[in-house]
């Protein structure tokens, strides 16, 4: 394993935010986990995945571990359905083309959405009326202190919208190494059930599609809203669909009465945070080489050169413009370093 000091980060997060690590290291093995966690007992980590969560506002002072453990494999399997296990390190999206490939349901409505495999659970992922939860069965994660490995089941990872113990009770005490994925074989429970993936099908006259044409839906919509983290530095979503008691949404509908909104309990509302932004007139909008991209409000984007503050200040502005108008606060889902 190879120490390198003031490594660029600068192809390490989607943003393309130029940024350092006082020293790095690619783990490419748990063996590699252990020792390096081994020998470095208190000093100051910075665990890296995909880099595609995360805005980088400054150097990382510590020393960053990048994560690249790769392995895809079926470890179980019925008539019915599959136990698919990936290592942390493959890219989720390759990861969800390979249970297409092998006719396995349950990640198709996920397809597209940047980031690596391991840190799917931490941010409960989801997309289109699915979430990593409804098809989660475990996660293997290293302690990073003691270096024992635990497994975490569906029910002990505490997961909600965009939340997990890993983000809360747990967080920065364990690095996960692997998750299991119970997924359909064959008689595939297909969810078309918003709107974008309905008339995507429509439009290609599809009228009973499988796990694929689902997929294939989802990344057309997805190329037609988001813009390539290749081409043009993101994170993909930036805020949270804020959520709001009936009450405040009343309060609210009353003012704006063509606000969207979708009904998640008896007693709470979800707003799309992408409305509020067009709403407030951010979406399309340039501050420098910051912006908000032309086609989707919920997208910070990088136009070249920008630094992690000046992204990290017009998300701020955006949060404080949205408070002003609506009473609605929308956090941030990325995660600010």
């Amino acid at each position: 394993m190879e120490t390198q000091k003031n490594f660029s980060l600068k192809n390490h997060n989607t943003f393309g935010i130029e940024a350092s690590a006082a020293e790095y290291i690619n783990i490419s093995s748990i063996a590699q986990l252990k020792e390096v966690l081994a020998s470095n007992v208190g000093r100051e980590l910075f665990i890296l995945g995909g880099g595609s969560n995360m805005l980088l506002t400054k150097n990382i002072d510590a020393l960053v571990l990048h994560i690249n453990l790769r392995g895809i494999k079926i470890i179980n399997e019925t008539e019915n359905c599959a136990i698919v296990r990936a290592q942390s390190g493959e890219n989720w999206h390759n990861f969800v083309v390979f249970t297409i490939e092998n006719d396995l349901g349950g990640l198709e409505n996920m397809s597209l959405i940047p980031g690596n495999v391991g840190t799917t659970p931490i941010q409960n992922i989801g997309a289109y009326g699915t979430e990593i939860k409804d098809t989660f069965v475990s996660c293997e994660a290293m302690n990073i202190a003691t270096q024992e490995m635990r497994t975490f089941y569906n029910e002990e990872c505490e997961f909600g919208y965009r939340e997990s113990i890993f983000k809360n009770k747990i967080k920065g005490q364990y690095i996960i190494t692997s998750v299991d994925f119970k997924l359909s074989k064959g008689n595939h429970k297909i969810n078309t059930s918003y709107g974008d993936i309905t008339a995507e099908l429509a439009k290609n006259n599809i009228q009973n599609p499988g796990i694929s044409d689902v997929s294939k839906a989802v990344i057309s919509i997805r190329q037609s809203k988001l813009p390539d983290p290749r081409e043009l530095g993101n994170s993909g979503s930036f805020f949270k669909n804020p959520i709001i008691s009936k009450e405040k949404f009343k309060e609210v509908q009353a003012k704006f009465p063509d606000i969207r909104h979708f009904p998640i309990s008896d007693t709470e509302v979800k707003v799309p945070a992408g409305w509020l932004i067009e709403q407030a007139g951010f979406k399309g909008k340039r501050f420098g080489n910051a912006g908000i991209h032309v086609n989707q409000a919920l997208v910070l984007v990088n136009y070249g050169g920008a630094t992690g503050s000046e992204i990290l200040d017009l998300s701020q502005k955006i949060q404080k413009e949205i408070f002003d108008i609506f009473g609605i606060w929308i956090d941030a889902e990325v995660n600010i370093i």
